[in-house]
């Protein structure tokens, strides 16, 4: 609206110059005091500016156009005159002269319309930049209380958040069977290829030992009541992570994807991208308004199916106090409970290296 209002503001300068009649001009008052109403509103402080100019510019000619027909005798006085001169002001209005009153003109605007008449052309324009200094001061003070009461209101959002999240894990901590609030699973999808003599040269089982489908959805998960669940889904499998994400108990809200520095496979497209499935059970708090996490996060790639550090860090930062457990885990992180095959196998390596230390 503001970018049209310049294109405005110049017809209505030139045909306040050029009206000719009190009613043209009246209209063109009007319509700016309805912009003003308008970009109050709006808390538009350019356009305030604009639409006061015109208003007050309409008062002057509005009242340098009632000067002129009064002096022709081409408008009625008010009847009465005034009351320092009642006799001599008093004027029998004729038919063909129109009233103030009949053109929708009351004693407040006719009033304002003569003293801006009145005024000088330097001590009217100073008027003015000061009526518009006024009115955009206003809206930037509303404005920015507005902005604070908005700030305050947030502040206290995050802290009942906060609180909820706090006192939420103090009560999964204290169950006398271990559960946990934050689930983050990396599953080791196994992918069916076209060809198992020539699509598995690249498949996850030569890195790692895969589960079907099945396997993974009856897992015993060690979620609370009250839980949220970060789910990793390659573009291929994204139909069954829904469906694990379904038999664990948990509802789908949204996701996360992870933009990738370097183009993998894939048979309609090589894939660029992972994605971080969210899914909640219960009563979990969402990240309060202001604190959401971007949903495009770039990051390299590292070794065979390896997750950059950075989502763990930023489900840490989103849920601080509740317990956190990862699945099919790597290795352990301080703060998280892990469980995986990989995890096992480097506890026995390190008892083996033990042993032999000992042995020694």
């Amino acid at each position: 609206m503001t970018t049209q209002f310049p294109e405005k503001y110049l017809t209505a300068r030139k045909a306040l110059a050029a009206a000719h009649r009190v009613d043209e001009v009246k209209t063109i008052r009007d319509k700016a005091v309805a912009m003003e109403v308008y970009a109050r509103q709006a808390r538009d402080g350019d356009l305030i500016g604009l639409s006061v100019e015109i208003r007050k510019r309409a008062e002057r000619r509005l009242g340098e156009l009632m000067a002129e027909q009064r002096n022709a005798g081409t408008m009625a006085r008010p009847p009465g005159g005034s009351k320092k001169h009642p006799r001599k002001d008093r004027v029998t209005k004729k038919p063909d002269q129109p009233s103030l009153a009949g053109q929708g003109i009351d004693k407040n605007l006719a009033d304002r319309a003569r003293k801006a008449a009145a005024l000088s052309e330097s001590k009217f324009e100073a008027q003015v930049a000061q009526s518009i200094r006024v009115a955009v001061a206003a809206v930037e003070n509303e404005r920015a209380i507005i902005k604070e009461a908005r700030t305050e209101a947030q502040n206290e959002k995050r802290q009942r958040r906060a609180d909820r999240e706090a006192m939420l894990g103090l009560r999964q901590l204290a169950q006398p069977t271990r559960c946990y609030g934050v689930i983050y699973a990396d599953p080791p999808w196994r992918f069916k290829s076209y060809s198992v003599e020539t699509g598995m040269d690249r498949a996850a089982d030569n890195h790692y030992p895969t589960m079907d489908l099945d396997a993974v959805k009856v897992i015993d998960i060690p979620a609370a009541d009250d839980a949220v669940l970060f789910l990793w889904a390659t573009v291929p499998m994204l139909p069954e992570a829904l469906d694990v994400m379904r038999a664990w108990g948990f509802a789908y809200k949204s996701h996360f994807v992870w933009a990738k520095d370097k183009a993998g496979t894939g048979f309609w497209n090589r894939n660029k991208h992972e994605l971080l499935l969210i899914g909640t059970r219960g009563s979990i708090p969402a990240p309060a308004h202001g604190e959401q996490f971007e949903s495009l996060i770039a990051a390299p790639r590292g070794e065979h199916s390896a997750k950059p550090f950075y989502f763990r860090e930023m489900i840490e930062e989103m849920f601080p106090t509740l317990p956190r457990i990862e699945l099919f885990a790597r290795e352990q992180f301080a703060g998280w409970s892990a469980w995986g095959n990989e995890i096992r196998e480097i506890a026995n390596e390190n008892e083996h290296e033990e042993s032999r230390d000992v042995q020694v």
